[in-house]
């Protein structure tokens, strides 16, 4: 008997557009959740089950526009599909709800504290994280979570994520030589993942304090063997 499934007659992510093409009328509305994405492939670089987009369409139904949040978390899926990547993130295929949205406000608003919160959690995503940089008496960072299909904003910075193993939060930095307010992924201790750029550093000094360590080491070799000597000439 023939099993009809009601999904293979959807369309494939391929054929979908991958935005709304609506350009940021901010830069870090695509670096914050750039450096994001770039942290959690160090923090997780042998973890396949993970997939972080970056001003990405969310399609939910075949008959409306995608949700492009400015960044995306979804567990347990493929991190890739093959080379070419993923055009979009399609429900019907992916078969699983981000776990975590990501807006970055910008001057102008563009809905991230009403019809964008609601339609994320109406789609069932667990963490809805807002960022302001324009705020100067309230909290530039928002972590709500979602309970009984209801947002509720959790306090703290760095906000521990349990069912993701993170911890999110802001504190300044330098990224792509930038200095200012940047998020980041943090442990459960609440110290923060590096950044590519200090990963990097890091390393470079570590081989420098070694290359140091066997120039000494060979001086003080050197310096040792006259003594020697005179001591086998007695």
């Amino acid at each position: 008997m023939l099993k009809y499934d009601p999904l293979a007659c959807l369309p494939s992510s391929e054929e979908l557009p991958d935005s709304d093409d609506t350009p940021v009328d901010n830069e870090l509305q695509d670096l914050i959740p750039g450096l994001l994405k770039a942290i959690l492939a160090m923090a997780w670089p042998e973890r396949m089950d993970w997939y972080f987009g970056v001003d990405m369409g969310i399609y939910y139904d075949p008959d409306l526009p995608a949700i492009v949040p400015d960044g995306f978390l979804s567990l347990g899926v493929e991190r890739f599909y093959d080379e070419n990547l993923r055009p979009s993130y399609v429900l019907w295929e992916e078969r699983r709800v981000p776990v975590l949205a990501l807006e970055v406000v910008s001057q102008k608003y563009r809905g991230e504290y009403s019809t964008k919160k609601a339609e994320y959690g109406k789609l069932g995503i667990l963490y809805y994280v807002v960022y302001n940089p324009f705020r100067r008496r309230k909290s530039r960072l928002e972590v709500y979570k979602l309970v009984n299909n209801a947002y509720e904003l959790h306090d703290g910075n760095p906000v521990w994520l349990p069912e993701i193993g993170l911890g999110i939060g802001i504190e300044r930095g330098t990224y792509l030589g930038i200095p200012r307010e940047w998020m980041y992924w943090y442990n459960q201790q609440g110290q923060r993942f590096l950044t590519p750029e200090e990963k990097e550093k890091l390393a470079e000094q570590k081989a420098q304090q070694a290359e140091q360590k066997a120039q000494q080491a060979k001086q003080e070799t050197q310096q040792a063997k006259p003594g020697l000597a005179r001591l086998k000439a007695y």
